[in-house]
């Protein structure tokens, strides 16, 4: 039979200009075997650490950011002493009190010095080093762990108007879901798709079908956003539901055979006026977070979620009330399965001559090292292949043992 969501999928392909509606991330998931779920969020932007799990113990983060609000005195939750989550999160308090929640400071992967967007996320979701050029990469460190996972097959989903995350991307099966979607066409769009089916009933009538709905569809979300738009505008709600509704999606995939599912929140670059620009990000990863523990139920407790990001931002606030592409930041980790309620990592301090490059916090660790043993406790890898398989000349280390 051929439907209106047939044409809807085929008009994408040929590349009549279908928008992903109301979302422009896709969510892309697959089935393994075993039990524990894992969840990887990609922040893209480049999350600042240094103001999401605040170093307020340090004086020297006061005196370079004095702009920025830090530390308890100005409405951070304090985690432990030393450290405090920005006031935009602290709706996840509650799970660091369970030890269900926790962080690492002071890692990144192994990009340095060029601080491209496209090139560190590139990095981050190849699982590379400096050593393995990523255009020479045609799979994601995700993808490589179902390759060797003997029994994993992909989850039904459907993908319309976006790709999978690169991730993800690769010869193991997996798939991508985004929500319905309509045709976006032009006058002239419109007269080439009624002149090539029109001696096609059945794409004829299907085609009718799906831009009539369109216009209907568009009318309606037009009116929507004038009545909705000073709320919106005020409050972020409409990104939020966005958000919500990934992490929605998510959780009823993993209560049932999907095990991994990986999807992006956008916004963190923050060139200026970092104080109000960071608030809706950060307020957006505590709600998927939360809406992740609810939508899972009791499968929470066999959960795991990291939250990475391509490189951290300036240690020093800029001209401009922000900070700049830097190197070493933050990992947020979170779910049932986690030894959570503390801040992993070594802390290298702020002083001048402990800075990379006497600008970024240094790294202390690589963070493809905790996304490593993430996948040997999770789903069994042993570390030859973590190391020399899933990601490329990997050093792990010692296991920092956040798991359960």
């Amino acid at each position: 039979m051929i439907s209106r969501r047939f044409f809807l999928r085929g008009a994408a392909v040929l590349g009549c200009s279908a928008a992903a509606h109301p979302l422009l991330s896709t969510v892309t998931l697959a089935a393994t075997p075993g039990d524990r779920r894992l969840v990887v969020i990609i922040l893209r932007g480049a999350m600042d650490g240094l103001d999401i799990v605040q170093p307020y113990g340090d004086p020297l983060l006061a005196q370079m950011r004095p702009d920025l609000a830090v530390g308890p005195q100005n409405g951070a939750a304090d985690l432990d002493g030393f450290f405090a989550l920005h006031p935009a999160m602290a709706d996840l308090m509650p799970l660091w009190a369970a030890g269900e929640l926790a962080f690492t400071h002071a890692v990144s992967t192994p990009y340095r010095d060029k601080r491209s967007h496209f090139d560190g996320q590139d990095m981050l979701e190849a699982g590379t080093g400096m050593d393995v050029p990523v255009a020479m990469i045609r799979d994601g460190w995700l993808n490589r762990l179902l390759q060797s996972m003997p029994g994993a097959r992909a989850e039904t989903a459907y993908s319309v108007g976006a790709d999978e995350l690169p991730v993800l991307a690769g010869a193991a099966p997996a798939m991508a879901w985004a929500p319905d979607a309509w045709l976006n066409l032009s006058g002239q769009g419109r007269a080439l798709l009624e002149h090539v089916y029109h001696d096609d009933a059945l794409f004829r009538e299907a085609a009718a079908e799906a831009m009539t709905i369109t216009d209907t569809r568009a009318a309606e979300m037009l009116a929507a956003q004038d009545m909705m738009a000073p709320a919106m505008q005020a409050t972020g709600a409409g990104a939020l539901q966005k958000a919500d509704a990934l992490a929605q999606f998510a959780a009823s995939r993993l209560r049932e055979e999907t095990r991994i599912a990986a999807f992006s929140l956008t916004g963190w670059d923050t060139h200026r006026g970092q104080a109000g620009a960071i608030r809706g990000p950060a307020a957006r990863l505590a709600s998927m977070i939360l809406t992740l523990k609810q939508g899972l139920g009791p499968e929470w407790g066999k959960t795991l979620v990291l939250a990475m990001t391509e490189f951290g931002r300036t240690a020093r606030q800029n001209g401009s009330r922000g900070t700049d592409h830097g190197t070493g930041g933050a990992m947020v980790m979170a779910g049932g399965a986690l030894r959570g309620g503390r801040v992993y990592g070594r802390w290298p301090g702020l002083a001048e001559a402990d800075l990379y490059a006497g600008r970024d916090l240094m790294p202390t660790a690589d963070i493809r090292a905790y996304a490593g043993w993430a996948l040997a406790g999770m789903f069994g890898a042993d570390r030859a292949l973590l190391e020399g398989t899933i990601f490329l000349g990997l050093d792990l280390g010692d296991d920092p043992k956040f798991l359960l």
